[in-house]
Formats: C-alpha cells, structure tokens, sequence
C-alpha cells in the first residue's frame, strides 16, 4: 500500500493537488481491495475513495455505508450522506480538500486517468492475480472438457459464467465460437448456434478489480486447417511476450512490441492477420490496461500483466502472463492441459502455449 500512497503523493505533487479520488470500480479495488459496485451497467460505483496525503476515506451514501464498512474496507474510515439529499459526485465535492482531481465527473474537480497510477503491479497485487489466473484457468478448463459438438454456444457461455461465479469472479467478456463462427468473427458473440467440429473460448474476468484473460481450443472433429493456424498464433504470442520483457528493459513503449509482434505475424506466414484483430497489451486492474498499436507510445512496465491475444482466422492463442525482468509466468493456468512449446521469433525464449483439446 505504501508504494500506491507514494504514486499518489507524487501526483498531487506534480499537479499541485491537494486530494485525488477514484470511484470506478477497478481503481476503487486498487486501492482499498474491495468492491463498490452494485449496478454493474454503469463505470462508476456507489462509492469513492479519496487520498490526502494523510490517509485514505471513503464516502458513500447511507445506503451502503455499512455494508462497505463490514464486508469490503479493511479499516478506512467511511462517511456517508443521506441517499435522498445527495449524489456522489456532490458528496465528494463537499468532502474533499481542494484543489482536487477525480477519475470520474465532479464539478470543478481536475481529472485522472488511473491506468498509468496502477503500474507496475505491487507483490501483493501479484499473490492475488496469481490466485485469479489459476481460478480462471480451471473454470475455463473444466468447462471446456465438458462440452460437445452438439452444444450450442449460449449454453456453453451459461455454464461458463456459472463456473466463473461460484469461484467470486466476474466475467464482463464471455465469447463462445463454434466452428462457422470462429472462422467468420474475431469476437464470437454466444448465438445458438452449435459448436459442431470445433470451439473457441475466451474470457475476460475480475476479481479483486484484478482482471484475467484467456482463450481454449476444444476440437471434436478438427479441420485440418486448425493445427496450422493456431500454432502460428501461439507464436506471435511467445514473440509479444518475449517483446514485451526486452522493451521494458530497454525503456521502450508499446509500439516497439508491435513491430515485433508484425515481423512474428511475417516470419509465420500470415503477414496481413495482424490488421484484423486488436493484438491485446498490459493487463492488470483492467482487461488491458492499454492495446498496442503501431505508434503507441505507452511505457512498457515490469512486473506487470500482459495479455495478448494474436489470432489467425479461426485460431487464436491468449493467456494472461506476468512479465518481470526474470521471466514470463503464465497466471491463467493449470498445469493440466495439453501444451506444446513454441519459440519466440527473434529472441532466444520458448514458452509452452495451450495447444487444442483434442
């Protein structure tokens, strides 16, 4: 906590600000570790916290105080409005010392993007997405051993989120693709339509306001095709993640992985594939904290998640993986599923990727 506090002094600092407050829901978990969320259509939650450089608050309506004080806040002080007098945006204003910026919509307040305040990961952001990745790992997993070509798509994304929710995991992305639409979208939206020869499913999940992504491949008839393709896809992946560690060494930014991840796309054969799907970048308290593109100058951090998702039509290859200056440790995982090793182009790293459940 000591580390995220100072990241916040020296924003108040830079900008001359004397409090900053976050209410969307995966900065509010950053810091406090909890959950403000109770209508999950909207981005920002029921309640705010706020640093001063003295400590952090809360504030909240008279609704939720209580319950936020007993089941998600470890010991921050909670302040709370009437329901019926108020908002939150309002209740922040009259609470907070000035001048103030918010990652959210106050009345006079600066703003803050929070993304660039939650990198890189603290150790102890690191334990809990490591207990993330593997209940990730083995909701998808089990799911995916369980299904058949006869099943349709909505029925396999419902036992999905079913999984994924017994386990306290949100699943804000569920994306089940059966062997026509795989082939036919990037972003295989559950229909009812059947899985038939082959399937893909990806997720990506919070908890914690840590987020997880990963992808499976579940085969009952293969097309011939698939084994092609998704070994070029798992590629392009170990190459980003290798990419990715050495940029961060060498103080690059984002764009430097890209033009890796397009020589990898070249070196596999498929040299077009990269312009029909986004290419995934940094995870952590947020499915990507930012996307790659060619001229994107966002750093590159270490320890930080990263969560590619390189596809080559009808295949893809996605895990969420913890890159440090000593290696790459794939966090959605199990350790039961088959893998086969790929090399990265252009560095000397291989890294075992899921191959399809055959």
């Amino acid at each position: 906590m000591d580390s995220k506090l100072g990241r916040l002094d020296d924003l108040r600092a830079e900008r001359g600000l004397a409090s900053v407050w976050f209410a969307r829901p995966n900065s509010f978990a950053w810091l406090t570790g909890g959950d403000n969320v109770v209508d999950r259509a909207t981005d920002v939650g029921v309640a705010a916290v706020g640093y001063d450089g003295t400590g952090l608050r809360v504030v909240t309506n008279d609704i939720e105080a209580d319950r936020l004080a007993d089941e998600e806040l470890d010991d921050v002080p909670v302040e709370a409005f009437p329901w019926h007098a108020s908002d939150l945006a309002a209740a922040v204003a009259d609470h907070a010392a000035t001048p103030a910026a918010a990652d959210f919509d106050v009345p006079g307040f600066e703003s803050v993007d929070a993304a660039t305040l939650r990198q890189p990961l603290t150790d102890g952001d690191v334990e809990r997405y490591r207990e993330l990745g593997g209940d990730v790992a083995a909701a998808v997993e089990a799911v995916c051993r369980d299904c058949g070509p006869s099943d349709t798509e909505r029925a396999v994304a419902a036992r999905l989120r079913g999984a994924l929710t017994a386990g306290g995991i949100d699943s804000p992305v569920v994306l089940v693709g059966g062997e026509r639409r795989a082939r036919a979208y990037r972003h295989y939206t559950p229909t009812d339509a059947t899985l038939d020869g082959y399937a893909l499913v990806s997720v990506t999940t919070t908890r914690g306001g840590l987020a997880a992504s990963c992808t499976r491949t579940v085969a009952f008839d293969e097309p011939e095709w698939l084994a092609e393709r998704h070994a070029a896809a798992a590629r392009v992946e170990t190459t980003a993640l290798a990419a990715t560690q050495a940029v961060a060494h060498d103080g690059g930014t984002a764009g430097d992985v890209f033009a890796e991840i397009r020589a990898a796309y070249d070196a596999v054969g498929f040299p077009d594939e990269w312009r029909e799907h986004h290419q995934g970048g940094a995870a952590g308290f947020a499915g990507r904290e930012w996307i790659a593109t060619p001229e994107s100058g966002a750093r590159v951090h270490l320890p930080q998640g990263y969560a590619w998702n390189p596809t080559v039509r009808g295949a893809k290859s996605e895990d969420t993986v913890l890159v440090t200056a000593d290696g790459l440790e794939v966090l959605t995982t199990t350790d039961d599923w088959p893998t086969r090793t790929h090399d990265a182009v252009g560095h000397e790293v291989s890294l075992p990727r899921p191959d399809p459940l055959r």
